[in-house]
């Protein structure tokens, strides 16, 4: 179990600070890792994480988190914005709220209220379960529930 939760952890660290278009290169990156493992057990890893594979007009690469929340916001789409994760709770202090999901669905929230470009937020900090937002001045809760809600099923 160990190993596979290490794998996973180096599997999310690389998608997010590489451009990664192909299992393949995947594969490679994990083998410098010292992990070397299968194309199923990638695919079972990518299913697991909520990875998905997006084109980017120049090729494609791997994203945290919903392949239609990507698509719309390179595309400026807001309305189609929805996000498969579910979100558990939200609770505020200041100008700080804390988005709870199920486990594992954080990384993939932030991601996508980052990718979102919203002017209500300032940031996201993700954990496994729990999200930071940091909201602007002046943003009511009101509207920033709201902004969540449009996100996913809150």
């Amino acid at each position: 179990m160990k190993e596979r939760d290490d794998r996973l952890l180096a599997i999310r660290e690389i998608i997010e600070n590489q451009e990664i278009g192909s299992q393949n290169d995947l594969v490679n990156k994990l083998q410098e890792r010292g992990f070397v493992i299968t194309q199923a057990t990638l695919s079972r890893d990518l299913r697991r994480l909520n990875i998905n594979k997006v084109s980017t007009g120049m090729g494609y690469k791997y994203i945290l988190g919903s392949p239609h929340l990507y698509n719309a916001a390179l595309e400026g789409d807001p309305a189609s914005k929805r996000h498969r994760a579910p979100v558990m709770s939200v609770d505020f202090s200041g100008n700080f709220a804390v988005i709870k999901t199920r486990n594992g669905y954080a990384t993939g929230l932030a991601y996508d209220i980052d990718m979102s470009h919203s002017a209500l937020i300032l940031g996201t900090i993700a954990g496994a379960d729990t999200v930071f937002a940091i909201m602007r001045e002046g943003v009511s809760r009101e509207q920033a529930v709201a902004f969540f809600e449009a996100l996913g099923e809150y």
